[in-house]
Formats: structure tokens, sequence, C-alpha cells
């Protein structure tokens, strides 16, 4: 373990105990307790209010003004904290995250009751393969410096892209890098999946102020179309999480009739299409159409 691990391990324990001796925090760390004394220094030098008592039953501990104060969250909140950055945690992976988690956790009796929410997400390896692309976006964010990468768009168009990059976004799956495109000369959003060979530049760029107005009023929104659909039962917990009850009504005893918008584009009917033989499509008519003919493309690939 480096140093630096180790005397943040040293802060988190105290943070949760009382008082811990030499020996125990040589026999933790597997080194020897001058090294533990030498540690001590470090973090008093550096204005960690460290203390220490001798004795049989002394060691280290750290003033209590030092730690946060407990009353200003219940442990109920403590544990939803925990609960969301657990998810964050899965779908971030990043060291900033599980440090927090750390401090957080220290602050929590271990008597305490787990969380009664557990947040579960697909373990999919390009998740950990992105995590590169992420720390790149997150660092020149933080420190405004531009970034130029190549992108692959939907069409399969490659184009190279300077940018300055302002806000890391996720959207049920996926990564998403907001920025100013130097390219375009104006605000797009890049999915982080399609970024290729992606580099900080060590050139810096001045904020600009008015750029989430913009992309309020710039954002591209897809018409969405009323469109009404014969589904099974056994997709009907699907429709309820993403449209709500109300959209659906009985049919038939062997189907329900759903009242949904959608976006009448390849975006649209791909989400239709995923639901296979539950789902058909009854009006409007034109909608029906070009669903219709979105798979016929889709069989004359396997024909």
């Amino acid at each position: 373990m480096e140093k630096v691990e180790r005397l943040l391990s040293i802060i988190m324990i105290l943070l949760k105990k009382k008082i811990v001796s030499t020996n125990e925090f040589a026999q933790l760390f597997n080194v020897s307790k001058r090294t533990i004394l030498r540690d001590m220094e470090t973090l008093s030098l550096s204005n960690i209010p460290i203390y220490s008592i001798h004795g049989v039953h002394g060691g280290y501990g750290i003033m209590d003004e030092y730690k946060v104060d407990k009353r200003l969250l219940s442990s109920s909140d403590l544990e939803n904290i925990l609960t969301a950055l657990g998810g964050l945690e899965q779908i971030l992976i990043s060291e900033e995250v599980e440090l927090t988690i750390k401090k957080i956790e220290a602050m929590v009796s271990p008597l305490a009751p787990k969380s009664s929410i557990q947040l579960s997400f697909y373990d999919w390896e390009g998740r950990s393969e992105i995590i590169q692309t992420l720390r790149t976006c997150q660092e020149s964010i933080l420190k405004r410096r531009l970034v130029s990468f190549d992108y692959i768009d939907k069409n399969g168009t490659a184009t190279n892209r300077i940018v300055e990059p302002y806000q890391l976004h996720f959207s049920e799956t996926s990564w998403y890098l907001k920025g100013f495109c130097l390219h375009r000369m104006s605000n797009r959003t890049f999915k982080l999946s399609r970024i290729d060979h992606l580099h900080m530049d060590e050139q810096t760029f001045s904020p600009r102020d008015d750029l989430l107005e913009q992309e309020r009023e710039a954002s591209y929104q897809p018409q969405l179309v009323a469109i009404q659909a014969l589904i099974s039962p056994s997709i009907k917990d699907q429709f309820i999480e993403r449209y709500g009850r109300k959209s659906i009504e009985n049919y038939s005893s062997e189907c329900l009739l759903a009242t949904i918008y959608v976006p009448q584009n390849s975006t649209g009917f791909q989400f239709l299409a995923s639901f296979g033989t539950n789902l058909k499509i009854v009006e409007p008519k034109t909608y029906v159409e070009d669903f219709r003919n979105y798979l016929n493309k889709m069989m004359d690939i396997y024909s």
C-alpha cells in the first residue's frame, strides 16, 4: 500500500473509531511502529487534529470537532446517501465516489441496519472500458482545457472534433459529453462510446456563460406521435414504468390497449420493435405503414 493510501485509510479509521493503538495500525498495514509514528507526524503537519493518549489503553485519535456533526443527518439520511452513491459508483466507476462512500460509512454506526434499498446495474464489460474516456473528460472539464477526438455519428460518418467540454451526462445506459464544438461552432452532445482517440489539449478556454441557456433553446426534441398498440399482458409492467397506468386500458381477454407517445423515426421504431410479437400497432395508419417499412428493411437483411 502506498503512503498516501495508508494515510487516507488512517484518517477513515480514526473518523470511525475513538482510539486506535500503534500496534493495531502496524498490524493492519503490515508496517513497523516507527512507520506509524512518522505517519502520525505527517498528518499533524497537514493540520489533521491527531492527538495521542499514553498508557496501556493508549493510542491515537482525531478531535471530535474535526468529525462531521452527525446530528445534522439521521442514520436514515446517511443510509439513503450511501444507497445513492452505491448506484453512482456502479455506473461511474470513480475513485472519488469510492472515497466519498468510505467517508460516509465512517459516519454510520456499525450496528445500524443495512439499507432496505439495493441498486443493481448490468455489469457490461464496455462500461469498464469507457472509464478512461470518462476520467479524461472530467479532468478536462475541471481544468477548462480543450479536448480533441475522432467522432463517428450514428450514420457511420467520421469527423475530427475540437470541443470545449462543459458537462458529463448519464442517460439510461449511456454517458454523453456536452460542450461547444469549435468545428461546428455550436453546442453539441457527444456519446462517449462513439468517441475515439480522445486527447486533452494544453490549450485552455474561457467558459461561455450563456452555454446552458443556448443549449436549452437549441436542444433537439423529436416530435412525438400518439399511437395506439395492442400489447401482451406480459409486457404491461414495462409500459407502466415508462408511461404510467393511465396509458393502458382493457381491450380483450388476451391483450391490452396502450396509448403512448413515440417519435416517428428509427429511434421510435427500434423501441417498438424491441417488444417483438408482444406488440401490434393499430393507429394511426401512417405510423403503421412507416413501421412496416422499417421491419421489411430488417427482413431484407436476412432474405
